[in-house]
């Protein structure tokens, strides 16, 4: 009697500290332990799900996920696919709460001894994938020690599963977890698994395909039946017989099934979802602050993000970048063809150029981390020869290149950007951000910056307008010299050119930005302080560093594209100025609205000098030898359409420019070699009215081809005031004292900013 008192006690102290303990792991006493899910969690589980990127008139062009998951109901499930799982991971599903005492016990001693066989529940598993509970985040300070830790996550996995068998039905745990379960090569739940293997919906699976996916369950590695097709037939026909053992199938079909081969169809990856894009890159880098500052994860909550791209126009704009820059490599290829292209200053080869380049790739530094000092030996391994996919005009294609081969034929690519905007909601309707995202991540709309050349000349005019000249008022197109101090020292600018001649010509202001006249500009800006042109440019929207000395008027600091078409976008909205918008609005996972960026607009120019400048703009077509006249060669002129815009070339012709606008759009084209260094050698090839215009051209040849993008033919809108300063004045004017050729010739050194 008393030994039986005895027991009774010792079992009853056991079973109080197995109780005190539950309590303390789910309480997490000390953070001894890690957290638990909590009530709230456990109420609304949260699986992560992909957010999906649409364009304004909601064409999916992208989704951000780290677990590429695509949610469905149980009854978009194959039954079979249900009978399989729970015959081969938990026969007793339907009859436990949460944990399967049998299948622990003996999950329990197979460990023992050395036959790992898992006995953890369906439920069990779910807890794991669906609230991490083997995470770094979930673990205390005990799980430093490695028994213990096993013991832990254990433990809050089998008080989880027993909460949530008290929660939901036995229904919505298995659509849980079919919807939370790894199947390998980043499949997660079973829809996505069913796509990426068979190309086919969850619904629609045989048994063999469902038998084939359970299996993997085991071990999604081990069992892959892409990368080991064995082993994933032998874990399938295991399945299989599971089925029979159950007899959910007849000893027959086992047998039948069991002599078919695996057939996978891997023609469908959900690559809709896969592919990378200059877009998707800079769409999350635009709502990440606001992402982090409300608690959302882009990669985890499902979230419906609409941006402001419009898909006709986006796909109008890479139409026209792949026609034209195909046309722009050829020419470029056959214009170095035998000599390489980077040069410098004079024209001369750049020596050890492609050797120093190479240096600065990640296989040169993991070379030099392999053989230190050993030069021969990193030469060596650079010149093998291997076969690789490259980019080209004509589609991917199979090559065999040494490291060096590969580095040459990419410098030698010639990129572009292109982004378009409507002005007046500052939505941006189109983004181009290179010639191939897949192999080119760097975005030349936001992150290259590069010198503008003559496209920034225009901030020149509007501060010299806005200060109250008159498109009308002349300067002589004369050498100039102009003196000024940059860091304590005294120097002399004296600009060219382009054509390297003084015509002598009393141009009037239109005339000059027209025809790009670099004298008069240099003048200009003289005038009105170059101090007062860098300010003018950033009240525009500019927002890089802007070197304050006088040849910032032709484009002597770096900027990037998506600030040169907001700031000329500025002058067509009438004076006001706001942050481009690319995402528009915000829906969780529910479809409830989170937010809406709108732009917030504030005027920093008098209406009537962003209309006069828009009028000065428009002389690129209209003045004798306007920049912009190359766009006579395309069809934008139905019912008497009106242009402006503004070319611009940097040093040595490494970058052409081009920024156009018509009543409803301002789009800025860039085109370049990804290196400076690397150019056409004459103004003839590699000026902006040779590369980026006939992008724009074309791009607006297409839009006006189309109709139903909305986008149609109209003339700039007239003044809403009088303009109170003479702006049409004609262009007969008298040459300044010249020689008896009538032409000023050129008296001083180039600078290498030009147009």
């Amino acid at each position: 009697m008393v030994l039986e008192k005895r027991w009774f006690r010792w079992l009853r102290n056991i079973f109080s500290g197995f109780l005190l303990y539950l309590a303390l792991v789910d309480l997490n006493v000390f953070y001894l332990f890690g957290p638990s899910p909590s009530v709230n969690e456990l109420r609304n589980p949260q699986i992560a799900i992909a957010s999906e990127l649409y364009t304004r008139d909601s064409v999916l062009i992208g989704k951000y996920f780290k677990e590429k998951r695509s949610p469905v109901r149980l009854t978009d499930v194959a039954p079979v696919f249900v009978d399989a799982l729970v015959a081969t991971e938990d026969i007793r599903f339907y009859d436990h709460h949460g944990i399967d005492l049998k299948s622990a016990l003996g999950g329990a001693f197979s460990t023992a001894t050395g036959d790992k066989r898992g006995g953890s529940t369906i439920t069990q598993q779910l807890v794991k994938n669906l609230f991490r509970t083997r995470h770094t985040q979930s673990r205390g300070l005990l799980s430093k020690i490695p028994g213990l830790r096993t013991l832990i996550y254990k433990t809050k996995e089998w008080t989880t599963a027993v909460k949530l068998e008290f929660n939901y039905g036995k229904a919505e745990i298995l659509a849980m977890y079919l919807n939370t379960v790894g199947f390998g090569n980043n499949a997660y739940g079973i829809r996505v698994a069913s796509v990426t293997y068979f190309n086919k919906e969850p619904i629609q699976l045989t048994t063999e395909e469902a038998c084939l996916l359970v299996g993997m369950l085991k071990a999604t590695s081990t069992y892959n039946p892409i990368s080991k097709p064995e082993a994933a037939l032998e874990r399938r026909n295991v399945v299989i017989a599971q089925l029979g053992k159950y007899k959910s199938l007849s000893q027959a079909q086992v047998d039948s099934l069991k002599q078919l081969p695996v057939l996978l169809d891997l023609s469908s990856k959900l690559k809709e979802e896969e592919q990378d894009s200059y877009l998707r890159t800079a769409a999350k880098e635009s709502i990440e602050s606001w992402c982090e500052e409300n608690g959302y994860d882009i990669y985890r909550d499902g979230l419906r993000i609409y941006t402001t791209i419009d898909s006709k126009l986006q796909s109008l704009a890479e139409q026209a970048v792949n026609e034209k820059m195909r046309e722009i490599q050829r020419r470029f290829n056959n214009h170095w063809e035998g000599r390489n292209p980077w040069v410098d200053e004079d024209k001369h080869e750049i020596k050890g150029f492609l050797q120093n380049y190479m240096q600065r790739t990640p296989v040169y530094k993991s070379l030099k981390k392999q053989f230190g000092e050993d030069s021969i030996s990193i030469d060596s391994c650079l010149n093998v020869k291997k076969t690789m996919r490259v980019f080209t005009w004509y589609g991917e294609r199979d090559t065999t290149f040494s490291s060096y081969d590969s580095v040459r034929y990419y410098l030698t690519l010639m990129q572009t950007g292109l982004m378009t905007l409507d002005p007046f909601t500052r939505h941006i309707k189109a983004w181009v951000g290179g010639i191939s995202h897949k192999y080119f991540k760097y975005d030349h709309v936001n992150q290259s910056k590069r010198q503008p050349g003559s496209t920034f000349k225009p901030f020149a005019y509007c501060t010299a307008i806005d200060k109250g000249y008159s498109p009308c008022d002349r300067f002589y197109d004369q050498p100039v010299h102009i003196k000024y101090s940059e860091n304590g020292k005294n120097k002399v600018w004296s600009p060219q050119n382009s054509d390297w001649v003084f015509t002598g010509y009393h141009m009037s202001l239109r005339w000059a930005m027209a025809k790009s006249c670099n004298s008069v500009t240099a003048q200009l800006t003289e005038k009105v302080g170059w101090d007062n042109v860098v300010d003018y440019a950033h009240r525009c929207g500019i927002k890089s560093s802007l070197a304050k000395v006088p040849s910032i008027c032709l484009g002597s600091s770096v900027v990037n594209l998506q600030e040169m078409v907001n700031a000329y976008g500025t002058f067509l909205a009438e004076g006001m100025y706001a942050e481009p918008v690319l995402v528009n609005k915000i829906y969780d996972r529910e479809g409830k609205l989170l937010i809406e960026f709108k732009a917030q607009s504030k005027r920093v120019l008098d209406e009537e000098t962003a209309w006069l400048m828009v009028w000065m703009l428009r002389g690129g077509m209209q003045e004798p030898g306007g920049t912009s006249q190359a766009l006579w060669e395309y069809k934008l002129y139905w019912q008497k359409n009106e242009v402006g815009g503004k070319t611009g070339t940097s040093s040595n012709h490494s970058d052409g420019w081009y920024l156009g606008l018509t009543k409803d759009l301002v789009t800025g084209v860039w085109v370049g070699a990804d290196d400076p260094s690397i150019h056409f050698r004459v103004s003839e090839l590699g000026e902006g009215s040779k590369t980026a215009l006939p992008i724009y051209g074309r791009f607006m040849e297409l839009i006006y081809e189309h109709p139903e993008t909305g986008i149609l033919p109209a003339k700039f809108p007239a003044p809403k005031e009088k303009i109170k300063r003479q702006y049409q004045c004609g262009n007969a004017a008298p040459k300044a004292e010249a020689d008896s050729t009538g032409i000023i010739p050129a008296m001083s050194d180039s600078v290498t900013i030009t147009e």
